[in-house]
């Protein structure tokens, strides 16, 4: 059960500004801009650290993303999870909170299309796209949840939703945390916010937070330490969620990510313990 919608999922890969009334698509996210080259500015112990792409370390990244989003670290359940939370964006659904008003859904759909022609949610895709940018459910409603259901029970509808997850955040956020020289739990950190905020133009994407932290400290890739940047990363970020009532909540920064960064835990090494919303979880190995 998502007890916890009234936080908000996804700032996504279109992000839905609201001006005068009028829906603006910002810009496809992602343009990841490295700052320096990473094979030459991290350090070599930096370079040597076990990254977030790790599978055991990419595991543990899922279950912190779920307790956030599905008050659970049972991710791989929520393959089939859909629903409109009333953010404005549509419906969300799947492992990473694909969105049918943001573009990402879309592309995850016509994505499962291209490898598995004639599949169950094959039929909307002219539906997704008419509501792309929108938050309506015109050609989809109850039939389209019953086979997005459906689909999860097909393992080319899992793999096409683990692949669009690494492809739009997690592969383009650990690409950036490890250029500016963070280990594992600045790369989830980064990949966090990626999932929350995308990186559109607009002034809280991933990009705007990370700019407005360099701005008070360096990372480790230009000689900065690696728990001051980090803090100036989540303050950043901090300030983003709360220009939106829907991320006004900031337990995931506050009582998760914050409590890694003060144990200096950067290489995210279990066990961990923490709390979302209140509520306590623990990832024992």
């Amino acid at each position: 059960m998502h007890v916890h919608q009234q936080s908000g999922r996804f700032r996504k890969r279109i992000t839905l500004l609201v001006a005068a009334g009028v829906l603006v698509a910002a810009p496809t996210p992602l343009a990841v801009a490295a700052v320096g080259d990473s094979s030459s500015a991290a350090s070599p112990s930096a370079a040597a650290r076990i990254g977030l792409d790790d599978p055991h370390k990419k595991d543990i990244a899922m279950q912190l993303v779920s307790s956030a989003e599905n008050s659970s670290l049972d991710w791989k359940s929520q393959y089939k999870y859909i629903e409109d939370i009333d953010d404005g964006r549509g419906y969300t659904a799947g492992i990473i909170g694909f969105c049918s008003g943001t573009g990402d859904m879309l592309d995850l759909v016509e994505l499962y299309t291209a490898r598995k022609p004639g599949n169950v949610l094959a039929k909307y895709l002219p539906a997704l796209r008419k509501v792309d940018g929108t938050d309506s459910h015109a050609g989809l409603g109850s039939a389209f949840e019953r086979d997005w259901k459906t689909a999860a029970g097909d393992s080319a509808f899992r793999k096409a939703q683990d692949d669009e997850r690494d492809r739009v955040y997690f592969n383009p956020a650990v690409s950036q945390g490890k250029s500016d020289g963070v280990g594992a739990l600045g790369q989830f950190i980064y990949y966090d916010a990626i999932v929350m905020h995308g990186d559109g133009g607009d002034r809280d994407a991933f990009g705007s937070i990370r700019k407005n932290a360099l701005k008070k400290a360096k990372p480790p890739s230009q000689g900065g330490d690696e728990a001051t940047y980090l803090n100036a990363f989540l303050d950043a970020r901090k300030v983003a969620m709360k220009h939106e009532d829907a991320h006004s909540d900031t337990s995931r920064v506050d009582t998760e990510q914050r409590v890694f960064l003060n144990k200096r835990n950067f290489d995210l090494d279990p066990p961990l313990s923490w709390k979302v919303y209140g509520d306590p979880y623990t990832i024992n190995n």
